[in-house]
This record gives C-alpha cells, structure tokens and sequence, in this order.
C-alpha cells in the first residue's frame, strides 16, 4: 500500500479518519480553554483509536476497511457534532481567539509600560557606588589642603586660554564618566600635553570633581573644574531657559504625568531640568577667550585621536556634527510641531537632523552670527512647549539651522545606549562611541556587548573605587 497515495484519495477511509482526527485535535485544544475537560478526554481517547488504526494499516501494508473503522467514524462523528451544538464552531472560535488576542495585546503593552518605567527609573537613579565615591571624594577635598591648592594654581594657568591648544568641554555632575571621557580623549591623542578640558559640574559635585581631578592626571593634559552656580551671569533674568526651569508649570510638567502615560516616562527624567545639560548654548559666554572648542558629552568614549577635528573646515558654519537623517526617523519633523505656523514657515520638514554629544564649534562664527540669542528667541517662543516637548537637541536643530557642517560618519558612532546592533565596522571605525539613551556603560542595565570599551579607560584597582565596589 502506498501509505501517501491513500491518504489523498478522496474516497479513502484513511484519509477520512485523518481528516476526523485533525479536526478533533483542535477541539480538544478548544474544550480544554474551556475547562470542558471530560469533553477533552473523550476527544482524546478516540483520537487515540484513529492513530492505533492508521498504524496497524501502515504495519500491515493494506488500506483500512470500512468494517474496522466505521465504530471510530461514527463516535468520532458524534463527538464533532456536539463539539458544534457547544458552539465550537469556527465564527464562534475566531470570535473568542480574536478577544484572547485583544486581551494578551493590552496585557503585553501594560507590561512594556511598566518595564519601560521601571527602566528609566534605574537609569535615572545615581547608583549607589556612584553615590559613594562622590561623597570619599567630598572628604578627601575637605581633608587635605594640599589637593586644594593644587587645583588652586591651575585654576589661573594661561593653558586655559591658550588659543594655539585644543580646547574640550564636558558638561557633567558624573565623575567617573568625566574621567573615561578625559582619559580615553588623552589615552588616543599623539600630543596629549596639547590638551586643555573645560568641565562643568554642579554644586553638589565641585568638590568630588576636583578631588578627582587633583589626585589623577591624564598624560600633562590641562584641567579646571568649575561651579555653575559661580557663572552669576547666567540667570533667569538673562536666560529664558532657566526662568521656564524654574517654573512651577514646568516642573509640574516634567513630574506629575500630566501627559499620556508614554511620554510621561521621558520627561520624568532630572536631566531635562537641570542647567548643565543647557550650557552648550552658552559656550562663548563661559570660554570668551577661546575661539574653537569641542564639546563631549559625558556618556561618550573616545576611541581615536580629536585633535585632527579641530582642522576640519566648517565652511563658515557654527558647528560641526554628524548627520543622523540615514533613515526618515531623524529628519526636522520628527522633532519638532510642523503644525505650528513658527516651525511650518521657517524651517524644512525633511531637514536632516543631525548629533549633540560630539561637536567642534568655532566661537568666532558663533558671536558674529549671535546664535545665543537665536537660541533665547526660540526658548521664548517655546513657553508653552508647543514647538516641541523635550531636551536640548530640537532647540538645537532651530539654533543652528543653516549653520551645520556635516561631519563624515565615522567621528561619531551613536545608540550604544539603546540599541544592541549597531554594526559592528561603524564600532571600530568611529572616533567617538557615543552611549545616547539609558542604558549607559555605568549601569547596570548596560548593553553587556558595548560595555568593555567604556570599561577598558576606568582604573578599577584605584582604591576610591575599591572602597566603592565600583568594579
């Protein structure tokens, strides 16, 4: 007998009993869902008969017979018929599958929701060997003058407004970041003596940042540390973002989930009012010496010698960065209300946008084109958060706008703080990692295939973090 040929001939009883068995096994499926279970069993148990009979057939080598299946045929029949007269049925069954799938969709969105706060939670929290360093560091500043006076005499050193150097800027209350940013940018650099860091922390964290920067030096590269809160200029009588930082409304914005449950989880984030993260826009105002600087991000490693950036020609333009509109996502209307009539008249939709974190800014250019005051023109316009709903990157795209160099790719590699496939050649090939979104290399919550090549500039052995189980 061939077993194949009988099972699709349409007038075989084995392919009759198959066709009853398959069908059973669905409604053994749905009268378990149902709790029908002696239904079930009764299912079972005939299928059960179908399959020892397609196997003697099978063993034997002839067709199955009408006398030794049609007992099965029938109970199996009667089976079927009732398991409709319970309205198993196929409009019935879609119907209830349709609702399962309905209630797994808002099961498995409300969990995405919940993982998602969860997560932004743990990236906003400083952890706590984090938290422990700064405050040894606080006490180390405390107990020992001489850290202080070191920092002291560097504090008026003509490096600072050496014009002739390469001048960096980081913006940060981290201070373990800070450091993998100055060591890596140092570690690569062939003339690292030549190299001046601007950082800007804090008054919570001044004093840990010196006494990092005090106790730790970085191949002869010139360091200061400054206080925001010494930059007395910037106020809320002069900048329109610190007024709307203070606002009550805003701060009730950012916190009280006023919005839909999505984009609440994005602006309850303290980054998002905190003034550093705002100071890049002020850069010739705190540095009125310099002419040419590069700002970094403190999530950022660097993998490759910068100081060849600052020789990059920007065409008369502000700033130089690297473009992210490869795909439609990182165009102007993602970032910003092209429904308002303000965005709609002045800007193009399909601008391509392009990265914070990674920038070469010519000062010069900067003061004659007085692109502070552009910025100041926005802030204000934006009072009501109707030209666009969060952080500094979409006022950024309107201050700058016709005043981008574009970059080649390969200074600045982004998402290895959300994504877990950046390609592996754009990794090597970049000068500058950056680890954008929240799964930053100090977390725990980091992307384990990225975090060696933040880890590779952290001295583990330097005994603060021992102490700290910084490891």
């Amino acid at each position: 007998m061939n077993f194949t040929e009988e099972m699709i001939s349409a007038n075989s009883i084995t392919r009759q009993l198959g066709d009853q068995m398959t069908l059973a096994k669905a409604y053994v499926v749905i009268a378990k869902e149902n709790n029908n279970l002696q239904f079930a069993w009764e299912l079972s148990s005939h299928i059960r008969d179908c399959q020892l009979l397609l196997s003697k057939a099978a063993t034997r080598g002839s067709p199955i017979t009408m006398q030794e299946a049609e007992a099965t045929i029938r109970e199996l029949a009667a089976l079927i018929y009732h398991a409709k007269e319970l309205h198993y049925d196929s409009a019935t069954m879609i119907m209830k599958l349709k609702a399962q799938i309905q209630a797994l969709e808002d099961r498995a969105n409300a969990a995405n929701v919940q993982s998602t706060t969860f997560g932004q939670l743990a990236a906003e929290a400083t952890p706590k060997s984090l938290y422990c360093l700064g405050i040894r560091l606080a006490l180390q500043w405390m107990k020992h003058p001489k850290l202080r006076k070191s920092m002291e005499e560097k504090k008026n050193s003509p490096r600072l407004t050496d014009i002739n150097l390469y001048h960096f800027c980081v913006f940060s209350d981290n201070v373990l970041a800070t450091s993998v940013v100055v060591n890596s940018t140092t570690y690569h650099a062939d003339h690292p003596e030549l190299l001046v860091f601007h950082i800007v922390t804090d008054g919570v964290n001044f004093g840990a940042m010196r006494a990092w920067f005090a106790m730790n030096h970085y191949k002869g590269a010139a360091i200061e540390v400054q206080n925001v809160d010494d930059l007395t200029w910037l106020n809320a009588s002069y900048a329109p973002v610190l007024k709307q930082l203070q606002d009550a409304e805003t701060q009730n914005y950012y916190f009280t989930g006023a919005q839909d449950s999505k984009s609440a989880i994005k602006f309850r984030n303290p980054k998002y009012l905190s003034i550093l993260n705002h100071l890049r826009f002020y850069i010739p105002e705190i540095y009125p010496a310099l002419e040419k600087v590069v700002f970094l991000d403190d999530d950022v490693v660097v993998q490759k010698d910068l100081m060849p950036l600052f020789s990059v020609n920007l065409h008369g333009n502000v700033n130089g960065a690297v473009e992210t509109c490869l795909e439609t996502f990182h165009r102007y209307h993602k970032y910003l209300n092209f429904s308002h009539p303000k965005i709609q008249s002045h800007f193009d939709p399909d601008a391509c946008g392009w990265a914070f974190g990674m920038n070469v800014f010519d000062l010069v250019a900067w003061k004659k084109a007085n692109v502070t005051s552009r910025y100041h023109y926005w802030q204000e316009q934006n009072v009501d958060r109707t030209l666009w709903k969060l952080g500094t990157l979409p006022p950024g795209l309107l201050t700058f706008y016709g005043l981008t160099e574009p970059l080649d790719r390969r200074w600045h590699a982004l998402g290895l703080g959300y994504d877990p496939n950046v390609d592996n050649q754009l990794i090597e090939s970049a000068a500058v990692l950056h680890y954008n979104g929240n799964l930053k290399p100090w977390l725990k919550l980091a992307i384990t295939r990225y975090k060696p090549l933040w880890e590779k500039y952290v001295n583990y052995s330097n005994p603060l973090l021992e102490q700290c189980n910084i490891r």
